[in-house]
Order: C-alpha cells, then sequence, then structure tokens
C-alpha cells in the first residue's frame, strides 16, 4: 500500500477528522513512562502531535514519503520515512531500541500492515512492563435520518474498489488479530466503540469522501463514483452546500499491552 495515499495526499491533510484530545489522556494514563511514543503510518502526522502533548518524544513514521512530506510540525515530533527493504534489527534501532518506547499508536492505517511482522517489531520495542499498543479507526459517519441511506447506497458503489485489507475497517476491527493483553480499551474480538464529533461543511464532506481510495482507484480505472450527478443527491440531502453540520465518527480501538 505504500503509494496507495500518494496520490490524494493534499485532500487527505484537509479532509479527515481530527482524534479527541481525551484519547490521549487515556492511553497516556495507562503508561507508567512518558519519554518515547512511535505513532506508526502517521501520514501528514495527525495522532503524532496529538500523542506529543503527553510523551517528550515521538518518531513518526510513514512508507509514503508524500504524506510525511505535509507532516505538521511539531518539536517533539520527528518523522522518518520507513522504505521497506529494511531489515527488522535496522528498524528498531531507529526508533529507539529494544524495550524502549511507551507507546505505541497507529490511526486508521493497521488493516494495511503485515500484521505478524509488525506485531514483532511492536513486541521487541515495546518497554516491559508498562509499554501500551493502540490502533483505532472509524468506519462510518452519521449525520441525519435524511442523509445517512443516501450515504450508505453511495458507499455500496464502492464495495468493488477498495483493497480487501479493508475488511477489517469494515467490521470495525472485531476481526482484526491483536494478540496483547488488554489495557481496558477493547481486547481482540472485542474493539471499545467510540466517537469523533466533527463540525463539517458539504465541502469537506465531498473532500473527504474524493481522498477514499476506493474513489482514487475507480477514477484510475475510468470509473467516476463521485460525479456531480452523485455530488447533487449529497447536496440535497446534506440541506445545501451552506450548511455546516455536526456529525459524528463512529470509531473503534483496540490496546494492549505485551504478555509477558
Amino acid at each position: 500500500m505504500a503509494g496507495l495515499f500518494d496520490e490524494q495526499a493534499d485532500i487527505y491533510l484537509d479532509a479527515r477528522p481530527n482524534y479527541p484530545s481525551e484519547w490521549y489522556s487515556m492511553l497516556a494514563a495507562r503508561t507508567p513512562q512518558h519519554s518515547l511514543a512511535w505513532d506508526v503510518g502517521t501520514g501528514n502526522g495527525q495522532a503524532a502531535i496529538g500523542v506529543a502533548e503527553h510523551y517528550e518524544q515521538v518518531i513518526a513514521t510513514d512508507v509514503s514519503e508524500e504524506q510525511l512530506k505535509r507532516g505538521i510540525p511539531h518539536p517533539r515530533v520527528r518523522y522518518l520515512h520507513t522504505p521497506l527493504p529494511i531489515s527488522e534489527n535496522e528498524f528498531i534501532a531507529s526508533i529507539g531500541g529494544e524495550n524502549s518506547v511507551d507507546l505505541v499508536t497507529v490511526a486508521q492505517a493497521v488493516h494495511w500492515f503485515d500484521l505478524p511482522k509488525f506485531y514483532s517489531l511492536v513486541t521487541r520495542l515495546l518497554r516491559k512492563p508498562g509499554g501500551v499498543v493502540a490502533v483505532w479507526c472509524y468506519n462510518d459517519i452519521a449525520v441525519s435520518p435524511t442523509f445517512d441511506p443516501v450515504m450508505k447506497k453511495f458507499h455500496d458503489t464502492t464495495l468493488p474498489y477498495w483493497d480487501r485489507n479493508v475488511q477489517y475497517l469494515f467490521d470495525g476491527y472485531k476481526t482484526l488479530p491483536f494478540p496483547f493483553e488488554s489495557v481496558g480499551l477493547g481486547s481482540e474480538g472485542e474493539p471499545a466503540a467510540l466517537e469523533i464529533p466533527k463540525k463539517l461543511s458539504f465541502e469537506g464532506f465531498v473532500r473527504m469522501v474524493r481522498s477514499w481510495s476506493a474513489v482514487v482507484t475507480a477514477k484510475n480505472q475510468g470509473v467516476d463514483l463521485l460525479s456531480e450527478k452523485v455530488v447533487k443527491e449529497f447536496e440535497s440531502a446534506w440541506g445545501g452546500s451552506t450548511l455546516v453540520r455536526s456529525v459524528a465518527y463512529k470509531a473503534f480501538m483496540l490496546a494492549g499491552k505485551v504478555k509477558l
């Protein structure tokens, strides 16, 4: 998936919701030390800068250079490009060494990873005892009784164009392997259900949907899922292009520590 989000990096930066600050407080409260965090698949650093409010240093990594170019500057965040051909030992040294990381976070990305390899890295890097790994996603948006059925109809048209890994996302990480001991924020098979409240303009909504990997994939295959007609249907159900709505993204989290 290294280049999957390169093409829409600018739209992605502008369109995605911000994760609530309470999430980072909840996670920080579960790690005894707050020296080093690793934000994986950081994209533009959206989660990394939230983590940095609680940890002395955050290493924010991504395989996409295009995303990292748009990384939000923060004095405690160091952005690091991690190309795929790199050995596990090299990778661990570049983050901080074994048993060095207090918190590992993955926002909206773990479903793309080689999970056995990633979990092996996490197990070696996390501080023991006390280190925590947390992964989360959002997979739906609740707007209004008028809008939501229109959104469902559109979503169904995108299904043939999603990568198969996105099934983890669609089921709210219920089937995502997560071999860690629960810390009270979801566990394997039982993710914690959360919400992300957001004020969203119609233009912002359209930008978000335009950044979906399935919409980009379809367009590259000559299929415009977000045609002018579809946008007009959305606009009518939204209540007009100038309306700013209070919406809720449906989110799910799994958090745990290494089983000793």
